[in-house]
């Protein structure tokens, strides 16, 4: 995967309106109306923007090589016509969580929490993308991206609430669900 900066920007303007914003663990994040994505990093908040937030990709962590694999078969691309619902979800985890080595938490996220496995029962219908920012200075260790169809919104719900039950889950300090539908007309 070639490494993209992308900068999350909450406000009054942007193709994504706003219709659920709550903060799961931790402080809130400013209450806003819409969001846009700017794909590379924007260093200043617009005169419209409350609050951005950055991240990039990179290569995938924490898989076997059958895992990715799988994953990469399976995965949908963003930006699909039918997926007008989409959910934006930072998190940040606790210093206990770094503290571990490399593999400790490979044994959490997987073979505990069965991770990847959850996520690839929700494939295709839901297709995802996750930025990585706690080397970045961001007040979040990532973004997670998520979008889908009104149809699935129910398989959606099943995938947060199975990841949320999860061992990996009890390292997280700070979690916002921003949900979010697409204003085809706000982009045009």
């Amino acid at each position: 995967m070639i490494e993209r900066m992308a900068t999350f920007i909450g406000g009054a303007t942007g193709p994504w309106q706003v219709a659920k914003m709550d903060a799961v663990v931790g402080p809130p994040l400013e209450k806003v109306a819409r969001l846009t994505i700017f794909e590379g990093n924007l260093a200043a908040l617009p005169k419209e923007g409350r609050w951005l937030l950055r991240g990039v990709t990179s290569h995938a962590r924490y898989v076997t090589r059958k895992e990715q694999d799988t994953l990469t078969a399976r995965q949908p691309s963003l930006g699909r016509p039918e997926a007008t619902c989409a959910a934006l979800i930072p998190i940040r985890k606790s210093a206990s969580w770094w503290n571990l080595t490399q593999d400790e938490r490979r044994r959490i996220f997987e073979t505990q929490s069965h991770h990847i496995k959850t996520g690839i029962k929700y494939l295709p219908a839901v297709a995802r993308r996750l930025y990585y920012c706690r080397d970045l200075g961001e007040p979040f260790d990532f973004l997670t991206w998520f979008e889908y169809a009104p149809a699935d919104a129910a398989a959606f719900e099943q995938l947060v609430a199975a990841l949320r039950k999860s061992e990996e889950w009890r390292y997280v300090e700070r979690e916002i669900d921003i949900r979010l539908v697409r204003d085809d007309a706000a982009s045009r």
